[in-house]
């Protein structure tokens, strides 16, 4: 998962970019990124590994002279987290310079790059997002006609930001699998991959980019073009809403925390006959859909647990150790308020179970006398190939374990997931298709031709 941003039309472009890509820091912390369109046809660009406040430490984007430009948070689905990897990346082409920044997982990028280097490409990084710019690079006319003939060959998960001395190309793949949103700034475009990022810098949102649409800004005006074949079925990421996204964004067209109080509220009707004490979250995602959970039930609510805020998301560390490591610093139980208690810990998923396990001991040694844990998402039983970070089935807990091994294995007294059909209801509010349940159902809305093999690894 990773987040972009983009401003036209300012001349302070990098740090409005800089404050942008602040409030989406959630989608990434491995590396940052801008790349602004100055004068005299060039593209300048300040990309380091950390955070953003680690990248841009010392004034950086306000030295990048342009009134337009991108910029990435990312951390790695495709390529190594190395800076070679870091977005946007630049590059040289026939097209003149242009920089891409890319939130998603195309599916066949290692067939197409196998084809490429056989026609003597040379690649500079190993993430996945390169092989549009080569693509690009072979095409000829303008360079959005080039894009377009592009991305017509690449399939999966794209939103993604092209900047190029003179247009910014903003484009999402047919199925819509992630957000990009289109917002204004008085005269100013800006596009954020959540609206969190628009607010942030003070500007209204527009609307999302429709699934399948290319938005070109050259100068001050805008165009917007529909040049793919549709597709009968859209598939947006319904972990988004689940896990992913800030609680103040409003992204597929519903406010993020919202939808996670009614999947609270969908989870205690779904668990109606366990008996508790207090609601407890797993902060900071698991707070809203604890809070419905909470008036569903008439449970009363208690932060038992702190999160540290200098502790970054666990679950997007790039290593299982670093995961970890992170989750021992970043939840402490309140004893205070668990001791003797019967406990219902709400959390979002359980992906590989490590961090869920070691919170709930720590809830057993602050003194909660029972834990019964439930999810606000079915079992999560295989990979994403759309841009989560699990490319393994043998790493997903459910896809290995039974519903008993895992309550053993979490250490608690009642386990229960809600169901497929409780999520889509509370997610959707009467829009319950066009999402992709992938991870809990094993039905991939695209072809993944670079995954056959169940255990592959990028």
């Amino acid at each position: 998962m990773c987040g972009i941003f983009a401003v036209a039309g300012r001349p302070d472009a990098a740090e409005l970019t800089q404050l942008g890509l602040f409030a989406l820091q959630h989608r990434g912390q491995e590396s940052a990124g801008i790349v602004t369109a100055g004068k005299e046809a060039e593209l300048h660009a300040h990309i380091g590994m950390g955070l953003v406040s680690e990248v841009f430490a010392m004034g950086e984007a306000a030295a990048l002279e342009g009134r337009v430009a991108i910029g990435h948070v990312r951390y790695a689905t495709t390529g190594a987290s190395q800076l070679k990897n870091a977005q946007p990346l630049v590059f040289k082409t026939g097209h003149g310079p242009l920089a891409i920044a890319h939130n998603g997982n195309l599916t066949n990028a290692l067939q197409v790059k196998k084809k490429l280097e056989a026609r003597g490409a040379i690649f500079q990084s190993s993430t996945d997002s390169e092989v549009i710019v080569h693509l690009l690079a072979r095409q000829e006319g303008p360079v959005e006609d080039a894009l377009i003939a592009s991305l017509r060959q690449v399939s999966g998960a794209y939103s993604l930001l092209l900047l190029t001395p003179d247009k910014l190309i903003a484009a999402r793949d047919p199925y819509g699998f992630r957000p990009l949103i289109l917002g204004r700034l008085g005269a100013t475009h800006v596009f954020a991959s959540e609206t969190s990022g628009l607010n942030l810098v003070g500007a209204e949102t527009v609307r999302e980019l429709e699934p399948g649409e290319m938005v070109i800004v050259e100068g001050s005006k805008l165009r917007s073009l529909k040049p793919f074949e549709p597709v009968s079925q859209q598939a947006r990421c319904v972990f988004e809403q689940v896990y992913f996204a800030r609680p103040d964004s409003v992204i597929f067209g519903r406010g993020v925390q919202a939808a996670r109080r009614d999947l609270g509220r969908a989870l205690a009707r779904e668990m109606r006959g366990v008996k508790a004490d207090i609601v407890v979250p797993v902060p900071d995602s698991g707070v809203s859909a604890a809070l419905g959970f909470s008036e569903e039930s008439g449970i009363p609510f208690e932060m038992g647990l702190v999160r540290s805020h200098y502790v970054s998301r666990t679950f997007i560390k790039p290593t299982q150790e670093l995961r970890e490591k992170a989750a021992m610093l970043k939840l402490a139980p309140v004893p205070e308020a668990l001791r003797g208690k019967r406990v219902l810990l709400v959390d979002d998923s359980i992906v590989r179970g490590t961090t869920s396990k070691r919170i709930c001991r720590n809830l057993r040694e602050a003194g909660a006398r029972e834990i019964h844990m439930g999810v606000t998402s079915p079992p999560i039983v295989s990979p994403c190939y759309y841009g989560i970070d699990t490319p393994r089935g043998s790493e997903l807990i459910a896809n290995v374990k039974s519903p008993e091994e895992i309550r053993k294995f979490l250490g608690v007294d009642s386990l229960q997931h809600l169901s497929l059909a409780g999520m889509l209801r509370a997610v959707g509010k009467g829009d319950e298709s066009g999402w992709c349940t992938a991870c809990f159902t094993r039905r991939y809305p695209t072809p993944i031709p670079d995954y056959q093999v169940a255990e592959a690894v990028k």
